[in-house]
């Protein structure tokens, strides 16, 4: 396995997020339950799929 260019070094500033924003859309930004592509799904076979 090969190592990233960019292993080591600062991230660079395109790569970096804006964490006030991000905290802001958090407290802001509410789920729409009527919305089907908005729901979260719980299971006994977490990510690795169905148990059908």
């Amino acid at each position: 396995m090969s190592t990233h260019p960019s292993a080591g070094k600062p991230a660079s500033k395109d790569l970096l997020i804006d964490v006030s924003r991000l905290e802001a859309a958090f407290y802001e930004k509410k789920p729409d339950p009527g919305d089907p592509n908005q729901l979260v799904s719980f299971g006994t076979s977490g990510h690795r799929g169905t148990s059908s």
